[in-house]
């Protein structure tokens, strides 16, 4: 890595620190997932993922020593028990792949949107390029084992349309019709569907494995957000005569053996439901039924709450890493004043 006079932007501090935790993280869970996978062709896509995040964590923290800036604390072997029995099918660890590599896109898009200096915006592309080609990989194997959720099938259009009433956007009222869902409606829904389906998964094996009561009840609590989040869009999807998603085999086992830290649980639950916040705002932006509007507004702040939980829980455990911040100047000042 070459050494360069321009100084890191704030978003560009902000996106490597955020990068770090997040592949730190990420060489936990496939490390485990290496230990317990059979089918070959889902361990070459683990294999593929753990080098991806091994290499940046490498990289990143060669930035970090360059800069002068301290490395985060992240996660470590650790944080995982790779002796662990087996807890999830290979249809869960591809599914997972899949999902993690499509929330990878988004994160690694937006870094690179927030980068100017030349190193870190080459970083960021290649590492969207990377998890692009995972979730091409990762969606292939899924469709061969007929695996793949894909979104609802609408006849073709036969003409151009616009809209010509105010009525296009009413959807409150009981007692008049809503018209029927757009592709964007639908393709926002059916995503929102499947993340929350493979929360729900997630927050439950957690729980299973976790030996902490306050950890199971916080993870328990957000499968019941999950469940309930999945039975609001499904029926919006009834409603308009249209299947919902049908959930693959993500099968968890019996096994109550802990594999993850409690903080690292805690953590991924936070990614998740970050993820989901921004998730939902995307579709409240892009839907145009009102009571669309209302759910992913009403539902986002159900997230919010849960996700301020998780926070103070770390925060109580001495678990939560403070990203790199500006000094108040006002009480250096009244500080200098002092001495």
């Amino acid at each position: 890595m070459s050494k360069t006079t321009i100084p890191l932007t704030s978003s560009e501090i902000a996106s490597i620190w955020t990068a770090y935790l997040n592949d730190s993280m990420a060489i936990q869970f496939l490390s485990y997932f290496l230990n317990i996978v059979e089918d070959p062709k889902v361990r070459l896509i683990i294999e593929t993922g753990h080098s991806i995040s091994s290499n940046h964590l490498s990289f990143l923290t060669d930035l970090f020593k360059q800069e002068g800036i301290p490395v985060p604390t992240g996660f470590s072997s650790s944080d995982v028990n790779l002796n662990a029995p087996r807890l999830y099918s290979d249809a869960f660890l591809l599914t997972y792949l899949n999902h993690m590599s499509k929330a990878g896109m988004l994160g690694y898009s937006g870094f690179l949107a927030m980068s100017a200096r030349r190193d870190v915006r080459q970083y960021f592309k290649k590492a969207l390029q990377q998890t692009s080609d995972l979730y091409d990989e990762s969606s292939e194997v899924l469709l061969e084992k007929g695996l793949f959720i894909r979104s609802p099938y609408i006849d073709y259009p036969k003409q151009k349309d616009f809209v010509d009433s105010k009525s296009y956007f009413r959807g409150l009222n009981p007692f008049s019709n809503k018209r029927p869902l757009n592709t964007v409606e639908l393709s926002h829904l059916n995503l929102n569907i499947q993340n929350n389906l493979i929360g729900a998964k997630l927050c439950l094996s957690f729980a299973q494995t976790s030996p902490r009561k306050e950890v199971q009840k916080l993870m328990l609590q957000g499968k019941d957000i999950s469940d309930k989040h999945v039975k609001i869009f499904t029926s919006i999807l009834l409603d308009n005569n249209t299947q919902s998603p049908v959930s693959a085999d993500v099968a968890i086992t019996n096994s109550t053996a802990e594999v993850f830290s409690d903080k690292l649980i805690i953590f991924h639950m936070g990614l998740l439901t970050a993820s989901g916040t921004g998730n939902y705002a995307t579709a409240a932006a892009a839907s145009q039924r009102s009571d669309l509007i209302l759910n992913y507004e009403r539902l986002s702040f159900e997230i919010a709450q849960y996700t301020k939980d998780i926070a103070y829980f770390m925060i109580k455990n001495e678990w939560f890493e403070q990203p790199p911040g500006t000094l108040d100047k006002v009480k250096l000042a009244q500080q200098k004043k002092q001495n």
